[in-house]
């Protein structure tokens, strides 16, 4: 067949893509939804002598589009899938030695790369719907583009990214400055309106279901409606179905679209109902770009979207409901311009788009990045930077991905801070789910539960329909294995499950290593050993017990079950699945199994950590040494320490003062005075080269507090004992010999003043402040100064009851000035001491004028 008879927009371009591919660059497509990009491109190039015999391999998002794109293929050169057009799927796979295009999903290239690093055989790489920017597309791109660089020296590697929109990407620039082909598309006029504005929280079902009413009255053709996940499919198909007439229903056929579906009921949703029916298809963002649903003329769109989120505060991936982006927007409404004008409306106002973020953005930004790093070790990378990336993963949660391999023992880290894989990541690399899951299944081979860890791995992957009778992962699995009735309705979810955990069973058998000593965990508990092991940082202990039970997790977060739940009496819990609502404290408990704490001494006994605990006690204002066992943050056992040493006694005294501030030790007066007269020296002397006077600034203490504090800390158990420490001795250890002997010289701690007494500074304050009685000051024109004359002092003059009269740094200006108005006001007050006219021919004097005169 000829390919190019295909009357579809992308055929106009062709020629272009054809061209740069054969002088040897890579290209990039921009094509709308309905261009023909994902069918004919491919079968276009592999007809193109520079392929040779060499094979194609298109990547997909999803399950259903894969296998989608490759019937259709092949339907238009009219053969079956497996002959020149093929697909991988998990779970299914159709090739043959004839297969020229294989269509595979994202996550399928990157284990095909670490098994195969140059791609023998293939020829071109082609990323389809690349604008959706999932995980698995960043990296099997980054990894594409290295192993071309390492292994395909001879024989290029070629790289076709295709995409929607390619507005704000850097892919171009990524694959070598490429060209950019554009196709217009195949697009009708479409008549988009807007709704009432809601919030999100709100409940959309009841907007949905009188827009779906509305349209089903108003308008011909068949029906997309845009809804954020499988709860609120599931919950407007109720309402719908209960709102329907006898009549009505016979003629419109209810059809979900989700992830969660079988391959079976996915194609069902996306084809064309019989003559005379119309179809409404609820469907989460899944049929927004890769999927093609036939004779669609009207878009209903919620505007929302649920996405994972991880949360690296937390280690969590939390499900989200968010605002959909304007790009996104207008490829769901570009679902009803098809086949002929469409319309679209979508329920909130036009305010409220103008509002919405351009772009989504990618996945790799918000996402768990564990299976990503096991990925790039078991490549050979020890730093995500030696790869080439449009957006590298953040630093933060990398290190954080990097930890949870290491609660996995799939990584050790190594002294230089290098990442490394153990025997036992080598082999989570090889098995195709997150590593959690591949560990869970391999600890399940270790304690003879194969089966049972398979299939809490599929529950888990394939999400669990009876997490609404609770949290026990228990339900499921004694309705999959048989013992309770599986209800009708989830029938195809049983056979997927089970054939999903076959798939796992058989992989984790084809990868473990059995251990020299089997171990040994009684049926009941298997189910929470397996999670335990998965989930080392969401072991749980109940801590409270008050509407509903509350539970604190090893990562030290807190948690909480519904009251009513069956697990509630559980003291422990290996923990799956939480989640949390804006304004929660604590995170719900989704998915769990008992857990009985006796298997840390056994099955579990890898996670349990003896370590030495040395520091202070806030509540008890003392220090603690203790030995305890723990997992994560939740303490098994504690028992005393009956020696510590000095080091760690010190780290943890320290560590309190540091936290706490130098208020804690005993701040005498003197040693305020000694660190004041001290900093002073250090200020005059600064900007001055080498300043040989040390910084006693609270903040440089603390710095270094190991170093002058930390040798006199011995003895304190108590925060009483802080009062023991002489402070002052242990300061003025900090100055040499001669630098304690300019001290005095040029900070003293008193001074002669003209009455011959000794007046003492207060350096505290800054200036340093001298106060005296104003009658021993007379005949003095010259503030005093410290600091070899560098810094005048603050003259506080005082009346005879020692109660402030003046402050001045200018003494000769106060006897000219202010000083007459004092001595007026003053002489009638204090009649019996001196005030003399001219205070500078006045003697200084302590004494009342009779004393003076008497001596």
């Amino acid at each position: 067949m000829d390919v190019n008879s295909a009357e579809l927009p992308i055929n106009k371009v062709l020629p272009d893509i054809r061209q740069h591919l054969a002088e040897g660059r890579d290209v990039v497509i921009e094509a709308p939804p309905g261009a023909g990009k994902t069918t004919l491109v491919p079968l276009d190039l592999m007809l193109q002598p520079w392929l040779g015999e060499q094979r194609i391999l298109l990547l997909e998002p999803r399950r259903v589009a894969a296998r989608n794109a490759a019937e259709r293929m092949a339907g238009l050169l009219g053969e079956p899938v497996g002959q020149r057009i093929g697909y991988t799927i998990r779970l299914d796979r159709r090739v043959s030695d004839r297969t020229r295009v294989e269509v595979i999903t994202e996550g399928v290239l990157a284990r095909r790369l670490q098994q195969d690093p140059s791609l023998e055989g293939v020829g071109l790489v082609v990323f389809d719907e690349f604008h959706e920017r999932s995980l698995d597309t960043d990296l099997g791109l980054a990894l594409c583009l290295q192993a071309r660089k390492l292994f395909r020296e001879g024989e290029s590697l070629k790289i076709v990214v295709m995409s929607a929109t390619l507005d704000g990407l850097g892919v171009a620039d990524l694959l070598g400055d490429a060209p950019i082909v554009r196709s217009t598309g195949r697009q009708y006029p479409i008549e988009i309106t807007y709704g009432e504005p809601y919030q999100l929280g709100d409940a959309i079902e009841p907007r949905v279901a009188a827009a779906v009413f509305d349209a089903l009255e108003e308008r011909p053709g068949n029906i997309l409606v845009f809804l954020p996940g499988q709860r609120e499919i599931h919950s407007t198909m109720r309402e719908l179905a209960q709102a329907m007439e006898p009549a009505q229903a016979r003629q419109v056929t209810l059809a979900p679209l989700y992830g969660g579906l079988s391959l079976k009921q996915q194609r069902q949703a996306i084809s064309e109902p019989p003559p005379g029916e119309t179809k409404v298809v609820l469907s989460t963002n899944l049929a927004e770009t890769s999927l093609t649903i036939e004779g669609i003329s009207t878009v209903i769109d919620s505007g929302l979207a649920r996405d994972a989120m991880f949360d690296a505060g937390s280690g969590m991936t939390r499900l989200i409901t968010r605002r959909v982006s304007r790009a996104s927007a207008d490829q769901r409404a570009g679902r009803a311009g098809r086949l002929g004008p469409g319309f679209c409306l979508r329920l909130w106002s036009e305010e409220q788009h103008s509002r919405l973020v351009k772009h989504s953005t990618p996945e790799i930004e918000h996402a768990d990045l564990a299976n990503l790093a096991l990925q790039l070790l078991a490549w050979g990378v020890a730093e995500p930077g030696e790869l080439m990336w449009l957006d590298p993963p953040a630093a933060g949660p990398y290190a954080q991905a990097l930890d949870v391999l290491q609660m996995l023992d799939a990584v050790f880290i190594e002294p230089n801070g290098t990442a490394r894989l153990t025997p036992h990541g080598v082999r989570l690399a090889q098995m195709p789910l997150h590593p959690r899951l591949a560990h869970m299944l391999l600890v399940g081979c270790d304690i003879h539960a194969n089966e049972t860890a398979a299939l809490i791995a599929a529950i888990l992957a394939e999400r669990n329909p009876l997490a609404r009778e609770g949290a026990d992962v228990g339900s499921a699995l004694s309705v999959l294995m048989g013992e309770k009735r599986c209800p009708r309705e989830l029938q195809v979810w049983y056979e997927r499950t089970w054939q999903q955990a076959r798939r796992y069973a058989a992989v984790a058998a084809e990868v473990h290593r059995p251990r020299e000593f089997a171990l040994q965990v009684d049926a009941a508990s298997i189910p929470g050993v397996l999670l335990a092991s998965a989930y080392p940082d969401r072991i749980a202990r109940r801590r409270g017990f008050v509407d509903q039970p509350l539970y604190q997790l090893s990562n030290g977060r807190g948690a909480r079950l519904a009251a009513a739940d069956g697990l509630a009496a559980s003291e422990w819990l290996a923990v799956a699945e939480t989640g949390a609502r804006r304004g929660d404290r604590d995170d719900r408990i989704y998915m769990a199994a008992a857990l009985s704490p006796e298997y840390f001494d056994s099955a579990l006994s890898s996670l349990v950590q003896t370590r030495e605990h040395v520091d202070w006690d806030d509540r008890q204002a003392r220090f603690v040494a203790e030995r305890r066992r723990s997992v994560g943050e939740l303490v098994l056992a504690v028992e005393p320490l009956k020696s510590v040493s000095h080091d760690a006694r010190v780290a943890a005294l320290v560590a309190q003062l540091e936290k706490r501030g130098l208020a804690d030790l005993p701040w005498t007066d003197a040693a305020e005075q000694w660190r004041s007269r001290v900093m002073l020296c250090r200020r005059l002397w600064s900007g001055t080269g080498d300043n040989p006077w040390p910084d006693l600034s609270d903040g440089a203490l603390l710095s270094n507090l190991s170093e002058w504090l930390g040798p006199h800390l011995g003895g304190i158990n108590r925060l009483a004992d802080f009062a023991s420490l002489d402070l002052s001795s242990i300061l003025k250890s900090s100055l040499d010999w001669s630098l304690s002997l300019d001290l005095e010289r040029l900070a003293p701690e008193r001074i002669t003043i003209p009455s011959g007494a000794s007046a003492t500074l207060d350096y505290r304050q800054q200036p340093p402040v001298l106060a005296v009685k104003l009658q021993e000051m007379f005949g003095c024109e010259e503030t005093p100064t410290v600091g070899d004359g560098q810094q005048r002092v603050a003259l506080h003059l005082l009346s005879p009851a020692r109660r402030p009269l003046q402050v001045t740094q200018d003494l000769a200006g106060f006897w000219r000035g202010s000083y007459h108005e004092v001595k007026k006001e003053m002489r009638g007050r204090y009649p019996k001491h001196p005030w003399p006219d001219d205070p500078l021919a006045a003697e200084a004097t302590a004494k009342t004028r009779r004393s003076s005169r008497k001596s």
